[in-house]
């Protein structure tokens, strides 16, 4: 790919004053929908990975038609998507003990990239008040059939009003971060929505991860163009502490480094290798029992 820099730096609003060069890091293919090739360029100052060039907001959603883009469905057809929809269950309990134990009382949640809503529904069903954003017409359809609260789901976070400034106690990002293409505005709008004594949750995948420097272009939470940016803890907490966030809580999600590697493998092999993907998930784990750095992480955010 012929590399504009100037091009990609000019439509990188970077987070602080005083520029310095974005570098190229990795280029990466996208497995998923168009086979076209992305660059991934690091900010040296907030050590995030920028994706370019980065499709228009116009064009992004033809990179999320596709049947494997398994957030958007409830397919249980392939062992993939079994394995998805098993650790799925499973971390819903997990989270929802979470917004419990840190909330204390059960108050409003906003779950911002709700894709199918089983969140929500396990978030409604034990006493919340809910709301989503969902922009995928399909998911949001699949998520309004298993909420009782039929107009708690919107498109779009423009759709809150001022009205709604400080309404939410939780504020969730379950792997959507990354998909924003207005980060810093958006972490704006997060900071007016979230209560003042809410809890801000995000999850996103960290290319500090051992999976990630194993598999390189091949590591599948890349998943370029869909995931625009892309983070370390270095780079949350150096974002979120320009808009008066600050990081309480960083906790590791588990499971992921075995799913990302079973995709991954996938993509480097042209074949699924369970027993391989399995030992590489398994191996990146017992490294960031040391080292921290899980192949996604979730922080655990609150306003100064």
């Amino acid at each position: 790919m012929n590399m504009d820099m100037k091009q990609a730096e000019k439509e990188y609003k970077q987070p602080y004053e005083n520029k310095e060069k974005l570098t190229p890091f990795i280029t990466c293919i996208d497995h998923t929908v168009s086979r076209e090739t992305f660059s991934l360029l690091l900010d040296p100052v907030t050590d995030l990975l920028v994706t370019f060039p980065r499709p228009n907001e116009a064009d992004l959603p033809s990179y999320y038609e596709s049947e494997e883009y398994i957030s958007h469905t409830d397919a249980k057809r392939t062992l993939m998507d079994k394995v998805y929809q098993v650790v799925k269950t499973y971390s819903l309990k997990k989270k929802l003990k979470l917004i419990n134990k840190l909330s204390g009382s059960k108050g409003h949640i906003l779950d911002i990239g709700c894709g199918t809503g089983d969140f929500l529904s396990v978030c409604e069903k034990d006493g919340w008040k809910i709301s989503g954003i969902e922009p995928s017409k399909n998911a949001r359809n699949l998520a309004l059939n298993k909420i009782t609260y039929k107009e708690g789901i919107k498109k779009d976070l423009s759709e809150y009003s001022d009205s709604n400034k400080g309404k939410f106690d939780v504020i969730t990002m379950w792997h959507v971060l990354e998909h924003v293409p207005n980060l810093l505005e958006y972490i704006d709008s997060l900071k007016d929505l979230l209560s003042p004594q809410g809890y801000l949750i995000i999850a996103v995948p960290n290319f500090k991860s051992y999976d990630a420097s194993h598999y390189k272009e091949f590591w599948a939470a890349y998943d370029v163009p869909r995931h625009l940016w892309h983070f370390s803890e270095k780079s949350i907490r150096h974002i979120f502490g320009q808009y008066d966030f600050v990081v309480i809580q960083t906790l590791p999600l588990i499971f992921d480094s075995f799913y990302v590697s079973l995709l991954s493998e996938k993509y480097m092999t042209g074949k699924s290798n369970f027993i391989s993907g399995f030992k590489t998930g398994l191996l990146s784990n017992i490294k960031a029992m040391r080292t921290k750095e899980f192949s996604s992480k979730i922080y655990v955010i609150k306003k100064r």
